[in-house]
């Protein structure tokens, strides 16, 4: 038999259901997500620390859990989908859990895998109706409460929202440090390296250093603590700035590291965080929005082309730019390159006089669609001028490597 669960949002509302993975208690903020498929890489992207992500899609479980043997076939057999080596949300909710798995690929159930994890869920909730309540108010925090505790005499409804209440806002929260590899390591590059690149991790999905290396980049995932001599030290031809949970706003340490990359002429390429870092950097300031973008298929024009992309997103913050003008910063000009087409909020900057852009989105698209994945050829591009403009531009060491 299933336990009992109940939903609580900070503004009182309650959702009963049925527990499912871990028994116990789960607090952070309430989010939802629109993707129809991809629930693995959702739960395993570290930028949905201290999130309890809704599911907007009825069913979930179907595909079971992958989490792959560390061989490979041609057909994908034994490659895990995770994205990162861990759960990172911190609850998970939603509507109609799949009673056993039908994916030839599935280790094990999500249920299964979530109680290995000691992560806790609810199903049989009204997610359609929880998606609107969030999207009228707001993301909010929330706490799941399943097991033997639900129904007892202490835990009253009173009760379960005090401790709701009680959880700090995503607002201020600086997560980095919780998710940042505590090492680096080297994801070698596929066939002949062309380049060596710098990624800060502050919550990269695994995703990101498979399409640098599918374009001949050997990729140094790096701390967040990295400093631009160490980045100098390794002789690299460019700095990446990965996705990360959080409010950017915190996160003056990486502003300060970014200004340093900039000014040393080092090419960049950002991605979500990433954006709202080089975003920061550049001078603009950054907000949290309502209720965020979290999904597989947010509409984007490309101001360059005029073309629409459909993309990946999981964010709850944005930058504050001009999107109808050419700005001036301390670092040159600096324009919009993307914006969402649903409400207008600014998803890319790119630097007219530096090396140097980001979006808002995830063009790894793990899951979701491949229409930005040329943005990783745009990145090789930067630095193929990098390269050409000589050691000015270069942060090679004296021994040099291998180039374009």
């Amino acid at each position: 038999m299933s336990a009992p669960a109940v939903l609580v949002l900070e503004d009182g509302t309650v959702y009963h259901g049925e527990g499912f993975g871990a028994s116990g208690t789960a607090f952070g903020e309430a989010v939802f997500t629109t993707g129809m498929t991809g629930y693995q890489e959702t739960l395993t992207d570290p930028s949905y620390r201290r999130q309890v992500v809704v599911a907007t899609a009825p069913q979930i479980g179907n595909t079971g859990w992958v989490a792959g043997s560390g061989s490979a076939d041609g057909a994908g057999y034994g490659v895990s989908d995770d994205e990162s080596g861990a759960i990172w949300v911190a609850g998970f909710v939603v509507r109609d859990l799949a009673p056993r798995p039908s994916n030839w690929r599935a280790t094990s159930s999500l249920p299964e895998e979530m109680a290995r994890q000691g992560i806790v869920g609810i199903a049989g909730v009204d997610t359609r109706a929880l998606t609107r309540r969030l999207r009228t108010a707001g993301a909010m925090r929330c706490g799941i409460f399943a097991g033997d505790q639900v129904g007892t005499p202490e835990l009253t409804v009173a009760a379960m929202l005090e401790q709701v209440r009680a959880q700090p806002s995503m607002a201020g929260a600086d997560l980095t440090g919780e998710v940042s590899t505590e090492a680096g390591h080297v994801i070698p590059a596929d066939g002949t390296e062309r380049f060596a690149v710098a990624a800060i991790d502050l919550g990269i999905k695994a995703n990101t250093p498979r399409m640098l290396a599918a374009r001949g980049i050997r990729t140094h995932v790096l701390p967040a603590t990295t400093t631009i001599e160490q980045i100098r030290a390794l002789g690299v031809d460019g700095v990446f700035l990965s996705n990360g949970p959080g409010d950017p706003a915190t996160a003056d340490a990486m502003v300060a590291l970014t200004r340093d990359v900039l000014t040393a002429g080092i090419p960049l390429f950002g991605i979500c965080f990433g954006n709202q870092i080089l975003g920061r950097a550049l001078g603009f300031g950054t907000f949290k929005l309502k209720f965020g973008h979290r999904g597989i298929n947010q509409p984007v024009r490309d101001h360059a082309t005029g073309r629409v992309l459909v993309t990946a997103h999981n964010h709850g913050f944005a930058v504050d730019a001009p999107i109808d003008r050419v700005s001036d910063t301390e670092f040159g000009r600096v324009q919009v390159a993307f914006s969402c087409l649903n409400d207008g909020v600014v998803e890319g900057l790119e630097c007219l006089d530096r090396q140097a852009f980001s979006v808002q989105f995830h063009p790894e698209a793990a899951a979701g669609p491949h229409d930005a994945g040329y943005l990783f050829d745009r990145f090789v591009e930067l630095m193929a001028t990098g390269a050409a403009a000589g050691p000015a531009a270069s942060t090679k060491s004296a021994t040099g490597k291998v180039s374009a």
